[in-house]
């Protein structure tokens, strides 16, 4: 079968790997999109799925440059307008969209929704040719390019191949690359639930000595919980029947939540990792393939997006002046504007993740009057807000 060239090979349709392609076929580049796994189904009266993401201000805005959004909205999201963090009641901190004058601070949306959003904006380019269903064999280096095998038989290559294929990349292996990291040996329980109050705009987060426990808004009387503990008792967690799940939910959290019925649940192991380089001889990683962080403040998906706006305007500008877009030169820009960034917020939550962590009363109150002072705070809390939300 004759090898079929391209300028650039994205590996993964997820969320961040379509986002990318989609960018760069809107620049111009003859792209093609390999996704092993099928496509996932969406139905507006369908349950929700329990991968949900707060995607915030500055990857909305993102997916709306791109022309994905509208294709979003029109299935299923639900805005947050104010975030609110705590250990003891009364002690602290809440932020509202107003306090930048924004109509709200993201959306919670499905993972699924997401990605079917950017595949819908992405089968309206031409220069970008998708593969939906097909395990890679083989990834060789062959002169300036990079030969890609399929199962099915077909062979792509092209200079740059960007991989987006998650925490456990296979590209960023082949291209010997290696991580650091740790795992936090703690496991998260994502339950969606219905709930008795009406639907709120608010996502908060209350710390235990155990781990935080979260809720995060949906749509109707809905939302999703999250619940951090020990991967023991979250495995105990998750062999109870619906109902008594409800029940431990309804002691174990804020009585703010009011009364739930569980619809579904699922967990995952916490850890975190960092690609030691975020490039290669032309394979350059983008999201969960480059940097893994403490799910905490909902900033995974975020951090991928912001990698896919840098990559996307480091690639802009060096085909503007005839630079080869897989030269180190190139690639090296987009690690320096995102390596470190990723770096800070990585090691903030962890600091955050740890301070919460530690039960003595001395660090306790110290902890709670920070909060509450950083309340009061105006100036500081509106940075802390754009940053996070990546204004």
């Amino acid at each position: 079968m004759d090898v079929i060239q391209k300028d650039i090979i994205v590996v993964g349709g997820g969320m961040v790997g379509a986002a990318c392609t989609l960018g760069l076929g809107q620049q111009g580049h003859q792209v093609q999109l390999i996704e092993h796994a099928p496509l996932p189904q969406f139905q507006p009266d369908s349950p929700y799925d329990l991968r949900i993401s707060a995607i915030s201000v500055a990857s909305v805005n993102l997916l709306k440059q791109l022309g994905a959004w509208q294709y979003i909205e029109h299935m299923r999201i639900c805005p947050y307008r104010a975030l609110e963090t705590w250990e003891i009641e009364g002690f602290s901190t809440a932020f509202h969209s107003h306090e930048l004058n924004l109509p709200e601070l993201g959306f919670m949306v499905e993972n699924n929704v997401v990605q079917l959003g950017l595949w819908q904006a992405i089968s309206t380019i031409e220069n970008i040719q998708t593969c939906v269903g097909n395990v890679i064999q083989k990834v060789v280096k062959c002169g300036e390019n990079w030969q890609i095998f399929l199962a099915n038989g077909e062979i792509y290559q092209a200079p740059l191949i960007i991989a987006a294929d998650g925490a456990n990349s296979k590209l960023r292996q082949i291209a010997n690359i290696g991580t650091t990291g740790w795992q936090y040996r703690q496991s998260c329980l994502l339950i969606t639930v219905d709930t008795e109050l009406e639907q709120q705009d608010i996502t908060w987060q209350q710390f235990y000595p155990s781990g935080p426990r979260a809720f995060l808004p949906l749509l109707g009387k809905q939302a999703c919980l999250v619940w951090y503990d020990s991967p023991q008792c979250i495995q105990n967690l998750k062999q109870l029947s619906k109902e008594k799940l409800a029940e431990r939910i309804e002691q174990a959290f804020p009585t703010r939540l009011g009364k739930i019925k569980v619809q579904a649940a699922n967990s995952f192991d916490l850890a975190r990792t960092h690609a030691q380089a975020y490039f290669k001889q032309g394979i350059v990683l983008v999201g969960d393939a480059a940097h893994t962080i403490n799910p905490l403040a909902g900033q995974g998906v975020n951090l991928g997006f912001k990698d896919v706006r840098i990559l996307l305007e480091v690639l802009q500008q060096a085909a503007q002046k005839g630079e080869s877009l897989a030269s180190d030169m190139v690639l090296l820009r987009y690690q320096r504007k995102r390596k470190a960034d990723n770096l800070l917020m990585q090691t903030g939550m962890d600091i955050f993740y740890k301070t919460f962590k530690e039960d003595l009363l001395p660090l306790k109150i110290v902890r709670n009057a920070t909060l509450f002072f950083a309340n009061k705070a105006t100036p500081l809390k509106k940075q802390a807000l754009k940053y996070a939300l990546g204004l």
